[in-house]
């Protein structure tokens, strides 16, 4: 570091001398600090198929809210799932797949909006909720639907707020990504256990 010294002179004669100190250091600067590490967000599914043969079959975990695929007797993929909330819980037992559409909508359940198109209640039941004057009642969307009984229970593509909790009216939602991967995969007639 090195030093500089000025000097003033005033009116009255008197002289003022100042010390400066300057950077003059031989240091790099220092550098900030690391960016955090993004976070990775946790895998909804992991779909393994390739080189499996034989037919398709899937167990649903209620209490895991977890779905196991394999193909032909092996492990192929698992997926979270959202099965059905308190007062409109999965029932448990052997199904088989009975229906497969791409496009499918709720026939009881979406939402509410106005007139203007907002929403005014977003779970609504098409029994009991009423949209307001102008307004409209909208069916939820449930693509690459797979029925599994004729009472409205299948597997679709759908929102899982908290993967590990159950939040549907029944029905098996799978991530959005996934669903289409497995409606490919899957035949009418394709085993589903869904156990407790």
């Amino acid at each position: 570091m090195r030093r500089v010294l000025v000097g003033l002179r005033f009116a009255t004669g008197g002289f003022l001398a100042l010390l400066v100190l300057g950077c003059a250091s031989t240091k790099p600067p220092a550098l900030p600090p690391p960016a955090p590490a993004a976070i990775q967000p946790t895998p909804l599914y992991e779909w393994n198929p390739e080189g499996l043969v034989g037919e398709p079959s899937i167990i649903i975990d209620l209490r895991a809210q977890r779905a196991e695929i394999y193909i032909g007797g092996q492990y192929a993929g698992w997926s979270v799932v959202a099965t059905g909330k308190e007062g409109f819980n999965t029932p448990a037992g052997e199904y088989r797949i009975l229906e497969k559409l791409v496009d499918k909508y709720s026939t009881l359940y979406g939402k509410t909006v106005d007139a203007g198109g907002s929403t005014v209640k977003a779970d609504a039941d098409v029994r009991r909720d009423r949209p307001p004057q102008g307004g409209r009642f909208v069916f939820a969307p449930m693509p690459y639907w797979m029925r599994l009984t004729w009472r409205g229970i299948g597997m679709h593509a759908g929102p899982i707020p908290r993967p590990g909790s159950p939040a549907s009216h029944g029905c098996i939602r799978l991530p959005r990504a996934f669903a289409p991967q497995l409606f490919e995969f899957v035949r009418i007639g394709t085993q589903v256990r869904i156990v407790r």
